[in-house]
C-alpha cells in the first residue's frame, strides 16, 4: 500500500482560496454616499457582492475605533464614504472626518495592519457610476492583497480581548 502525499493546489486554485470569504465594511454617509449605493443599485450597475454596508447618519461622526476594530478582528477591509467636501448634510461633518481619517490612517502600520485595507472618498447621492467604480477598484485591491492576518481571525471567542 503507498501513501499518497497531499496534493497542492494549482495557482488558480491557491487565488480563489485566498479571495474566498473575503469580508468588507462599507461604512456609508446616510444622505450622499449611501444614496450612491443605491443609485449605482437601482441603475443595475454591476458591483461586487462582498462588501457589506454600514449605514451611518454622517461620516463626522465615524468612531476610528469602528475602522480598527473591524480590522483587527479579521475584517478583509474597510471603506468610508461620505458627502463631498463643502456638501454635508451637516455642513462640517465631512472635515472632521477627512482630519480623523489621515490621522488613523498613519496609525494603521503600527497596528500592524496595511494602510491599502482601508480607504476613505466622497461619493454623492447621484453618482452611482462612480460609487460602483470606487467600490469596485477596492475590492480589487483587497482580492489582491488576500485575507486579513487580523489579530483576532478564527479565534471565535472575542470575549478574552481586553481594549483597555
Amino acid at each position: 500500500m503507498t501513501e499518497k502525499s497531499p496534493r497542492s493546489p494549482a495557482p488558480a486554485e491557491q487565488t480563489a482560496a485566498n479571495t474566498q470569504g473575503i469580508k468588507i465594511v462599507g461604512f456609508l454617509c446616510n444622505w450622499c454616499s449611501y444614496g450612491g449605493a443605491d443609485t449605482a443599485g437601482v441603475c443595475r450597475f454591476k458591483q461586487p457582492t462582498d462588501l457589506r454596508i454600514v449605514r451611518i447618519p454622517c461620516t463626522g461622526r465615524m468612531d476610528p475605533l469602528f475602522i480598527a476594530k473591524s480590522l483587527i478582528y479579521g475584517v478583509d477591509g474597510v471603506l468610508v464614504s461620505g458627502c463631498h467636501p463643502r456638501d454635508c448634510h451637516y455642513a462640517v461633518g465631512n472635515f472632521y472626518a477627512r482630519r480623523r481619517m489621515e490621522a488613523f490612517k498613519l496609525f494603521l502600520p503600527f497596528m500592524g495592519i496595511d494602510t491599502q485595507r482601508f480607504r476613505y472618498t466622497w461619493v454623492s447621492a447621484s453618482e452611482g457610476q462612480a460609487w460602483q467604480k470606487v467600490v469596485t477598484e477596492f475590492s480589487e485591491q483587497i482580492h489582491r492583497l488576500g485575507p486579513n492576518p487580523g489579530v483576532m481571525r478564527g479565534t471565535g471567542d472575542n470575549s478574552k480581548v481586553s481594549m483597555g
